[in-house]
């Protein structure tokens, strides 16, 4: 059962009416994507670059290091949240007019979810081998910062759709 209602536009399209329950799940999508979208660009911003000053040893384990500890409920959560979030707020706003934007930024955060598993994990699994770290090094850094930017500009391209969607429902919700 739930807790929404449906309306009818002047143009006659049906549209969904908001309520706290959507409104809940939208603010969530949007702010574990923020979230997300900010791990991506401190990364990109300072993280790297730093790391990037350090000799091969040390930016290998500090990379490995890294990647263990981010392996954590609370970024799983965000991470995965966002998507799941977005998605169900898709799916509960799919005939309302900011539907669209959260479908938009569901895609757009679909594809840093694929870029993050086709790209940066095989990366971080290939850098947690053994070896010269030099080599390791060659191998993984400018793909991955690479990659990486692209899912700064996915996730932060999905914030700003998700931030529009936020904006027209609360119009709406105003006018009803």
């Amino acid at each position: 059962m739930t807790n929404t209602t449906n309306q009818t536009t002047p143009a006659g399209a049906i549209t969904a009416t908001a309520t706290p329950g959507r409104s809940a799940v939208l603010i969530a999508a949007t702010i574990t994507t923020g979230l997300s979208a900010g791990v991506f660009y401190i990364f990109a911003c300072a993280v790297m670059p730093a790391l990037a000053r350090s000799d091969d040893r040390t930016y290998v384990e500090v990379m490995r290091n890294i990647n263990t500890v981010i392996q954590s409920p609370v970024f799983f959560l965000c991470f995965m949240g966002a998507l799941l979030l977005t998605g169900l707020s898709a799916w509960q706003l799919r005939r309302s007019p900011c539907g669209r934007w959260v479908r938009a930024a569901l895609l757009a955060y679909a594809l840093v979810l694929l870029v993050t598993t086709a790209f940066n994990i095989p990366l971080n699994n290939a850098l947690a081998a053994q070896g010269d770290p030099a080599a390791l090094r060659e191998h993984f850094e400018g793909p991955w910062v690479a990659w990486n930017v692209v899912r700064a500009l996915g996730s932060t391209l999905s914030l700003g759709l998700l931030s529009r969607a936020l904006m027209l429902y609360g119009r709406s919700a105003r006018s009803a």
